[in-house]
């Protein structure tokens, strides 16, 4: 069946943004089931009888099979229909979490887990492009915003899942109960999307881009491994090598999207997206942002429940102080970002970094007596942070892509968002587990110091994204940006109907 792209105007107003709200749901599941594994991998490590490799791999193993297949997902939903796309995505991705759910040993998790990155980077990619296609461009901030509540939501929920599910041990499941979980969230978003969800595709691109397929698979696959794997493997030479022969394969890759964009205009990536300043400086910056935010909180969880002693439910109910920040704060930035992107982008990560300080501070001064409270109001600072900056930040990014390239172009963004996650735990894993391994003190004393040393990393990471900002555009004001916050207030939960 030939599908053509759905513009704007051929959407039904609340249609649409019924459409938003099932993709968005997807979008839910994948940031749940991220932030789901942090709290619950020790219970994880124990009952598989697991090492901190298999912990890692646990959780960035899932980062490493969506960062590979980002870019192929975006552009399969651009050619062969993003709604189909997605509907294949959400069932792969239930499915691997049965997988997960059922594992008998490591080595069955750590592949289910890598299943489900592969299922989510087909689905994924699709929520960015049905806002890029279905909305007016004027609307885009709005919906953007809406995804960043969801994800923050994402992370309140992922916590605290995590940590009930795991300490309740309902019907003997104990930890299995967080992937199983996802069965009827999964049974019910692929109904929701063969009900509602409009199918577009790029009339542009017509056949898959085979080569590219490869060579930038196994450009991120010689990245992203030793990034995952080195510190468990001792940093041999040989992953050293894997990383310069993953960067070298850049080299023919942009060479074969060149001639393949010449030629019929069916490149993976299209080498007109670096050509907009917006996508290449904001693409790195958010890179850079996400690889010091996940692994910010890796070392958290690692020492409120190995180094403190904290339960899972204990450790889920401070870090809900994070996403609470976000959701306090991005409504400021839908409403004033757009015109002041740059600026609401260094005083997000500034703010950031001084909640990253202050955790540091709390770490060194108070060491294993530090309290929940201060631990969630560091974290309530860092949300925040990320809340003014998160939205404009995709804003930015995606601002002068064109449609028919916002498969490719959201997933060159998701893909960089996992690369810069999977990298930033690389660097805290070699730094935190050697600093916390066997030594002078007790178990809470050198916990206590590895995350005040570590921490500083996270903090450099915010305060470097800060000084970047002038490299972004300059926000532009828009004739709808007066009339967007006539149309709707975030506040009181409305949706606008447009007309």
């Amino acid at each position: 069946m030939s599908t053509t792209e759905t513009t704007p105007a051929q959407a039904g107003g609340r249609r649409k943004w019924l459409a938003l709200g099932v993709v968005l749901f997807a979008a839910f599941l994948d940031n749940v089931d991220s932030t789901i594994v942090t709290v619950a991998l020790p219970s994880i490590q124990d009952d598989l009888g697991a090492d901190f490799a298999t912990a890692q791999w646990t959780l960035a193993g899932y980062a490493l099979a969506f960062a590979v297949f980002l870019i192929t997902g975006g552009r399969l939903g651009d050619i062969y229909g993003r709604k189909r796309l997605f509907i294949a995505g959400v069932v792969g991705f239930t499915l691997a979490s049965v997988v997960c759910g059922v594992a008998a040993s490591p080595e069955v998790l750590v592949g289910g887990r890598l299943a489900q990155g592969v299922m989510a980077a087909l689905m994924v990619p699709q929520v960015m492009s049905v806002i890029m296609t279905t909305f007016d461009q004027k609307e885009w901030v709005m919906a953007f915003s809406m995804m960043g509540a969801v994800l923050g939501l994402g992370g309140v929920s992922g916590p605290l899942l995590g940590g009930a599910l795991t300490d309740l041990d309902l019907f003997g499941l104990g930890w299995r109960a967080i992937f199983l979980i996802n069965i009827p969230f999964g049974v019910l978003a692929v109904a929701l999307a063969a009900w509602c969800l409009p199918e577009s595709r790029s009339e542009q691109a017509t056949r898959l881009d085979i080569p590219g397929v490869v060579l930038v698979s196994l450009a991120a696959i010689g990245l992203m491994f030793p990034l995952v794997q080195g510190r468990e493997q001792g940093w041999p030479a040989w992953m050293f090598v894997m990383m310069g022969v993953g960067l070298a394969l850049l080299v023919p890759f942009a060479f074969h999207q060149r001639r393949r964009h010449a030629r019929d205009a069916s490149a993976l990536v299209p080498p007109t997206l670096f050509k907009l300043r917006s996508f290449t400086a904001g693409a790195f910056v958010v890179m850079l942002a996400f690889s010091g935010i996940t692994s910010f909180f890796l070392v958290l969880t690692y020492q409120m429940q190995l180094g403190l002693g904290w339960s899972a439910i204990r450790t889920a109910l401070v870090t809900v102080a994070f996403p609470i920040g976000i959701t306090a704060t991005f409504q400021i930035a839908w409403r004033k970002g757009t015109a002041n992107g740059r600026a609401f982008v260094a005083l997000g990560t500034t703010v950031m970094a001084l909640g990253t300080l202050l955790m540091i501070l709390l770490t060194k001064t108070q060491g294993a007596d530090v309290t929940w409270l201060q631990v969630a109001g560091a974290e309530l600072v860092v949300g925040l942070g990320m809340g003014l900056c998160s939205p404009i930040l995709t804003n930015v990014v995606l601002g002068d892509v064109p449609q028919q390239d916002a498969g490719a172009g959201s997933g060159v963004v998701n893909a960089l968002i996992q690369f810069g996650t999977a990298a930033g735990i690389a660097v805290v894993g070699v730094i935190f587990f050697s600093l916390s391994g066997s030594g002078p003190g007790s178990t809470a004393e050198r916990f206590s110091d590895a995350t005040a040393a570590t921490l500083w990393y996270n903090a450099g990471v915010f305060v470097l994204v800060a000084l970047l900002t002038p490299l972004l555009p300059a926000g532009k004001k828009t004739d709808s940006d007066a009339g967007a916050e006539r149309q709707a207030d975030p506040a009181d939960g409305r949706v606008p109907t447009p007309a």
